[in-house]
């Protein structure tokens, strides 16, 4: 037997059909062991010694391996063809020979692309070594992001109150965020005027011509600024009589994009599927592993972790076979398309994400996927195929039209594009070039000299827009292009961006928080140069060498940790109040913006001779007046530029981080948002001081909450919570709906059941609630349908009631102990009681169940006699102690006699 080790249980149960009945596929369910959360997992007084743990899953996936290893004939591991693959598999190794279980069992490594029958068989004849270079370049950024993450956010928690943590190339991509947001924030528009002039031609062809030059003059976009400017082009036009002063065609053509890499997989999903990052590769994953196609399992995309932009010489001709048969010959190029990678810092030389079979058309396969799989297969068979179909032929007109009024000569121009042959347009347009742009119209037909008649002269204003906010495609985009981190890690670092509270998703845009603001001031202040591009993208250049073996990993920590652990130590000095200097010089801009009065943005509105500036309290920042105490004004770090909010009310007795959204008029005391260790949250009323006091009334925000949302009337009715929702419809008992410490949920007596994402603990209705405790009761989850309760047929001989239920591998019957599958000559609707009794006796005398037992007195005897004698000896803890070791002893004596005789 040959053991096959793979991460996954849907990949191990596919190869496992491919390779047959001498071979055993076990799953490591990804790494099985990991560094420690905690101080000293990485050592660098050590020379970078790094802590490995097993915890209790990986531990498990190690014993079936280890059991599985014993006596095979050998070792095969399959994990990914990445460095996260090659890290796997180099973790099984270590764990499998701390364990001595290999004893001399022959280790071999393969990689396959695709998970076909004929990508495993061919991968099986090439066996090779573990690649220790990927190995060191995993260990290596391992290394790099623990001492970021442990040694950075420790002093984020202490010099930053309310800041959650930094990492490596999350900090990074949240400066991108952050640096944007400001770039909107200083933004300006500009005032400009397009005038267009639409001509008719002599046949009486239709075309708009822009207004481009004057007097001999060229003008741009932007040069004419005003209405006036305007309104004297406009009129001089309506004066002019026009002629085609030239036409020119020139052909051109459109070649077609490269098959994807994850990065633009990631970016072209988001734009047409409106699948986030994480979404996208999880999707993918499932179309690697395998999805059961009329029968088979089978991957029907390759692995979907790659920089690499090149198909396979087999792939490339399967693809131009598709296209001559679909398309035509004419649009098979006489050459296949070979593409390079222009990206920064692309690594591992792996194909790019495409189907492993072309002629698997996506309108066959959509009915074996889920409507996700079938959208994203789609697009990645439309991009491959397009990939290697001919350019699109194409002719672009440029028409100059004189326009002249008296003296005055001003020129104008109109531009137009015909598609002469379609090519791969026929079949595939990148996301950024669906819309429809001027240069697409087609332009009359018409030469120089040619007189024009004017049908009408247009003048529009308009505004220049700020650079708009990242997407998450377009972020991951910009990541790429600056070489920060790698494309398969992006879908993760935008998620603890979100998880952190460092940004939010409004319109699909994302948009810093306070929280995150503060954090990339800090960095930038005090950690410039670990949150630089260049930085960020050259330590990316050295992992990218120690994977080529062309540098030591060690070298490189060593020379991070050199500069990193000096500039750690010298914040340990470092003042809050140059903390705070720092960020009111960077943040000001946001949190000070001007006055439409022209007044000092910084100036208290409560005392009037105070200075506003960022402060910090316990459980994050705020802004305060400096003739604090006297002045107690304090307000959120946001300036909103709503009146009223954190100004008037927190400035009569406010507390940091404290804004006072109103008064309960139940009771009449104030009802405030608040930032504490653990989140938002409100409250009504205040604490007392004194001894014994009842605390205040509290709500933390539901998740998706954002404290910038929060109304009195909102705080209120969370601050109502628990409310009932509804009466249970046997008990009568209210149905409750509250917020909880793992988030919103029903409850009804001691039966509790999560809400689902899509529901609201403020919304939630008498019917929804009533669906989620009763499927809880009989044994659903959040919202899902109970276990099958099943049709009484009738009481056996014993009395126990007999049912046949539905199960997972088919229906069976059961009398509460036994249960009997039903043969597949017997329907379950038409079992009787006769047949039932028949089948649970066929069962418990074959043992596959033990009679149900009765409690009878005489066992209620019995049960009390064990209780009291249970009870007698753990009164004598010391003599069972002594037994225990007596019967130690001859086990230890067997042990070691075995232990003599194997040596």
């Amino acid at each position: 037997m040959k053991v096959v080790v793979v991460e996954s249980p849907a990949k191990a149960k596919t190869i496992n059909k491919y390779l047959g009945r001498d071979y055993e596929v076990l799953a490591s369910f990804g790494h099985i062991r990991d560094l420690p959360a905690k101080d000293g997992s990485v050592d660098p007084e050590a020379d970078f010694a790094m802590v490995w743990e097993v915890e209790d899953r990986g531990a498990k996936r190690v014993s079936e391996i280890a059991r599985a290893v014993k006596g095979a004939e050998k070792l095969i591991l399959a994990t990914d063809p990445d460095r996260e693959g090659e890290a796997i598999s180099w973790h099984v190794i270590e764990a499998l020979t701390a364990r001595k279980a290999l004893k001399g069992i022959p280790v071999e490594r393969v990689t396959f692309n695709a998970i076909t029958k004929a990508s495993v068989d061919a991968a099986m004849k090439k066996p090779r070594e573990i690649d220790q270079a990927l190995v060191d370049a995993y260990l290596a950024r391992r290394a790099l992001d623990y001492l970021v993450g442990f040694n950075l956010s420790p002093v984020l928690w202490r010099k930053l109150p309310g800041a959650r943590s930094a990492g490596r190339v999350q900090s990074v991509a949240l400066r991108l965020v952050v640096e944007r947001e400001m770039e909107i924030e200083r933004f300006r528009p500009r005032e400009y005027w397009s005038i267009v002039a639409t001509l008719v031609t002599e046949a009486g062809g239709v075309f708009e011509a822009r207004l481009v030059g004057a007097d001999g003059k060229r003008i741009q976009r932007l040069d004419v600024g005003n209405a006036e400017e305007a309104a004297a082009f406009k009129r001089d036009l309506e004066l002019a009589t026009f002629q085609v002063a030239s036409v020119e065609a020139k052909p051109a053509k459109r070649h077609p994009q490269p098959p994807f890499t994850t990065s633009t997989l990631q970016q072209e999903a988001s734009r047409k599927l409106g699948m986030a990052p994480a979404q996208t590769m999880r999707v993918a994953q499932k179309l690697y592993e395998g999805v059961d196609v009329g029968g088979e399992t089978v991957g029907i995309i390759t692995y979907m972790r790659t920089d690499g932009v090149d198909m396979a010489p087999e792939a490339i001709a399967d693809a131009r076979r598709v296209i001559g048969r679909e398309f035509g010959d004419d649009y098979v190029p006489h050459v296949p398309r070979k593409y390079t990678v222009k990206a920064k810092n692309a690594q591992e030389a792996h194909e790019a994400v495409r189907p492993t079979d072309m002629g698997r058309l996506p309108k066959q396969i959509a009915r074996y996927l889920e409507p996700e799989q079938a959208k994203l297969y789609d697009l990645i068979w439309t991009r491959t195929v397009a990939s290697q179909m001919e350019s699109a032929e194409l002719e672009r007109t440029t028409v100059d039209v004189t326009a002249t009024v008296g003296p005055r000569r001003i020129d104008l121009r109109a531009t137009g594009q015909v598609v002469k042959f379609d090519g791969f347009l026929a079949l595939y347009q990148e996301g950024k070039d669906d819309e429809e742009d001027e240069d697409s119209k087609r332009l009359p037909a018409m030469k120089a000299g040619d007189p024009l008649n004017r049908e009408r002269i247009t003048s529009t204003q308009h505004f220049t827009e700020p650079p708009p906010r990242y997407s998450e495609a377009s972020l991951v985009k910009r990541m790429e292009e600056l070489g920060i981190g790698r494309p398969s890690t992006y879908a993760a670092v935008l998620q603890t961006l979100r998880d952190r509270e460092y940004v939010r998703i409004e319109k699909k845009r994302l948009q810093p928080e306070d929280k995150g603001r503060l954090v990339t001031g800090f960095l930038e202040s005090f950690f410039k140069r670990y949150v630089e591009y260049d930085f960020t993208a050259s330590l990316e250049e050295q992992l990218d060498r120690v994977s080529n073996a062309e540098i030591d990993w060690r070298t490189v920590l060593r020379d991070f940790w050199r500069d990193f652990s000096a500039a750690i130590g010298g914040t340990k000095e470092l003042r809050v109040a140059e903390v705070l200097e720092a960020l009111n010089g960077l943040l000001g801009p946001h949190i000070f913006p001007e006055k439409a009065d022209g007044g000092d943005p910084r100036a208290c509105p409560t005392c009037g001779s105070g200075q506003l500036s960022l402060k910090l309290g316990k459980f994050g920042a705020f802004i305060g007046c400096s003739n604090y105490p006297e002045c107690k004004y304090t307000r959120q770090l946001s300036a909103s530029g709503v009146e009223g909010e954190g100004d008037g009310s927190s400035a009569e007795g406010g507390q940091p981080g404290v804004r006072v959204l109103g008064d309960d008029p139940a009771t009449g005391l104030p009802v405030t948002l608040r930032d504490g260790r653990f989140g938002p949250f409100v409250q009504l009323g205040e604490a007392s001081s004194e001894k014994g006091a009842e605390k205040p009334k509290r709500s933390s925000l539901p998740k998706g909450m954002t404290p910038s949302s929060v109304t009195l009337e909102i705080a209120l009715r969370l601050l109502s919570l628990p409310r009932e929702v509804a009466k249970h419809p046997e008990t009568g008992e209210p149905i409750l709906a509250n917020l909880g410490r793992f988030g919103p949920y029903v409850q009804h007596g001691k039966t509790y059941a999560n809400l689902g994402k899509d529901d609201d603990v403020l919304e939630i209705g008498a019917n929804r609630a009533i669906d989620l405790i009763v499927a809880k009761e009989q044994g659903g989850g959040r919202g899902r349908p109970a276990s099958d309760p099943g049709r009484v047929l009738g009481k056996d001989a014993g009395g126990l009631d007999l049912t046949v239920k539905s199960g997972r591998y088919g229906p069976y019957v059961t009398d509460g102990s036994v249960n009997a599958t039903l043969p597949k000559t017997m329907a379950a609707e038409s079992l009787t009681l006769e047949q039932a009794i028949d089948l649970i006796n066929a069962k418990r005398a074959s043992g596959g169940g033990k009679k149900p037992v009765r409690k009878t007195a005489a066992r209620a005897r019995t049960t009390t006699k064990k209780a009291e004698a249970g009870e007698t000896a753990a009164k004598k803890p010391a003599a069972r102690k002594t037994a225990t070791k007596a019967a130690a002893k001859p086990a230890a004596a067997k042990k070691a006699a075995a232990k003599t005789k194997a040596s």
